[in-house]
This record gives C-alpha cells, sequence and structure tokens, in this order.
C-alpha cells in the first residue's frame, strides 16, 4: 500500500479504525472476535490503529493495548482525549487537570509509554483552544505524546490552536456524503502542513450499499438518532448510489472501495480509517489503494454527491451544537 506522513511518520494511506469493535454500532464483538480482525490487519500491513478514551469507556484501548504490545514498535498508535465516558455518560471536558489524567489512564490502557498521535477528541468551548493545546504541547515535551491532532473543528480554531503547538493532524467526518471539510478544513490543513484523517469514510455504512432500512438498526447503535438515518432521509438519499453502484460496477470494484479511493484522490495529504467488524470487509477495504479514478470519474462522483443533492444533517441539534466544524 501507498505511504503517506502522519505526524511525522510515513503510515500505509489506509488504516484501521478500532471504534465499533467496542462501541457506536450496537453490541460490540467479543475479544476472540475483535482480535482477529486487528492481528489480519496487522497480517496485510496495517500499522496505523485509531482509537480514543471514549470507545467502550476505555474498552478499545485496552483491547488494543492487549493485542499490540508485542507489536508496538511497528505500528502507528493514535488515541483521543477531552471527550470520555463519566458515570456511564458522555461527558466533553477539556480542562487541563482532565487531560492529564486521561493521558495516563490511555497509556496504561494501551500498555505503552508514549503515543505516535494524541487528538483533542472535541473541542470544551468552555475552555479556550489555547489552554487545552498548551496542555497537550506539556505532555509532547514530558514524552508521552510524539503529536497532537484535533478532532471536529473549524478551520479557524485549527489556525488557533496551531499557533499554541504544530497540529500534526485533523480527524473529521469526510466522505462522497459528508463533504463539510472541503468548505475550508481540507485547504488549511494543507496550508500548515496538517495532514488529514477522515473518519466514518464509508458515511457510516450508507456507501457500501448495505444500510437501507432504518428499521435494521439494534438498540445501541448510533445511527438510530442520527438525522440522515431517519426512515425519510434515508430514502431521500438512496439514489445517490446510483451512480456510485454503476461507476463501481464499470470499474470492477465495490462501492465501498471505490468511495475510499475518491478519498484518498482527494489530496496527498489524506489518510482513512474505515473501520469493520467483518474481515471479508477488512480485506475489502484494503484493496481499495490499489483503485484509480480519472479526472473524469472524480468529477463524476462530486457532482453525484453534491451538498445540494443531501438531505438531513450529520447530527441531531444536540451534538451539533457541541461540536466546531463548518457546515454548509
Amino acid at each position: 500500500m501507498n505511504q503517506r506522513m502522519l505526524a511525522g511518520t510515513w503510515v500505509p494511506e489506509i488504516g484501521l479504525g478500532c471504534m465499533n469493535l467496542s462501541h457506536a454500532y450496537g453490541h460490540p464483538l467479543n475479544e476472540t472476535d475483535a482480535a482477529a480482525i486487528i492481528n489480519e490487519a496487522l497480517d496485510i500491513g496495517i500499522t496505523h490503529f485509531d482509537t480514543a478514551a471514549l470507545y467502550g469507556f476505555g474498552r478499545n484501548e485496552e483491547l488494543l493495548g492487549k493485542l499490540l504490545k508485542p507489536h508496538r514498535q511497528r505500528v502507528f498508535l493514535a488515541s483521543k482525549c477531552g471527550m470520555t465516558g463519566v458515570d456511564g455518560k458522555r461527558v466533553i471536558d477539556g480542562r487541563p487537570a482532565t487531560l492529564r489524567a486521561t493521558i495516563e489512564q490511555s497509556l496504561r490502557n494501551l500498555q505503552t509509554d508514549v503515543l505516535d498521535l494524541y487528538y483533542l477528541h472535541r473541542w470544551d468551548k468552555t475552555v479556550p483552544i489555547e489552554e487545552s493545546i498548551g496542555e497537550l504541547s506539556r505532555m509532547v515535551d514530558a514524552g508521552k505524546i510524539k503529536a497532537i491532532g484535533l478532532s471536529e473543528v473549524s478551520a479557524a480554531t485549527l489556525q488557533k490552536a496551531h499557533a499554541v503547538h504544530p497540529i500534526a493532524a485533523m480527524q473529521t467526518e469526510y466522505s462522497l456524503w459528508t463533504r463539510n471539510a472541503e468548505i475550508s478544513v481540507l485547504t488549511t490543513c494543507a496550508a500548515l502542513g496538517t495532514a488529514f484523517v477522515a473518519f466514518s469514510p464509508l458515511g457510516r455504512g450508507f456507501l457500501t450499499g448495505q444500510v437501507t432500512n432504518s428499521e435494521a438498526f439494534v438498540d445501541g447503535d448510533i445511527r438510530k438518532g442520527m438525522p440522515r438515518f431517519q426512515a425519510d432521509t434515508l430514502k431521500y438519499n438512496l439514489p445517490l448510489l446510483t451512480k456510485l453502484n454503476a461507476l463501481s460496477l464499470e470499474m470492477g470494484c465495490t462501492m465501498a472501495q471505490l468511495s475510499l479511493a475518491w478519498l484518498l484522490h482527494q489530496g496527498p495529504h489524506i489518510h482513512v480509517i474505515p473501520g469493520t467488524t467483518k474481515l471479508s470487509h477488512l480485506h475489502e477495504n484494503h484493496q481499495a489503494a490499489t483503485v484509480c479514478l480519472s479526472t473524469e470519474q472524480i468529477q463524476q462522483l462530486n457532482q453525484a454527491f453534491s451538498p445540494v443533492n443531501i438531505k438531513g444533517d450529520r447530527y441531531p441539534l444536540a451534538t451539533q451544537a457541541e461540536i466546531d466544524t463548518e457546515q454548509f
């Protein structure tokens, strides 16, 4: 797989988002099945693993710590702070003291002395971004983290943070049907030398063509509360897949592979971290790196998935208020 620079390290352009092994999409995998995913990822050459203190309220970090410890010297390990589970509830807290406590717990969970990349998972709007980044910079000085990242913030906030300490990576949702990053964050990242890490690059499953019925989500699946996955909006958006399916058939790849390839063609500073609970999907996603698109094909997809053709916000109002990203 092609390599791209992330926080001073060359890593494969397709990494593994580990959230859904333990969190967010219904029933988490048992340890045996989760280990099969991680071990197979290692075997096929994936070295970039992404987790967070929030995922499974620490269980995802513990899982990766156990499985990746024997391979620590050859993997790129990223986690996140600023949003954790407290008494069973998700809490955003960017105060320096909280971030200090979180990194210590994350290092214990992940069974390592240092993280390659540590993101502020959410900007706590009650705390100036400069204060949170200042604390993360002290973690760099102390050797606990090698680089700082941000998640779900605007270009303006990225620039404020970068003025305090270089921001190595920005992680935000980006896919054919979620293109807010194109407003200004992508170009700002390129100008600053900040890598862009696209989470949910398959539109939380929508772009695979396998999410067609909102009633199929199990309890605990966060998509049940997302506007785009409600029955009326999902029905409205499904015709978007017509062009994606036709082009994938023409090219001899899957819709998922075409969607990931489109993202990788958007700029050399872009990384993708699809997550999965199935070995077959892991291999499918990995092979997306071999799909090459022409300028005409990229334009066709851009037009089909223009934001004006997409209905529904990606988050409920309360969640949308917590983030800082630009919106169409």
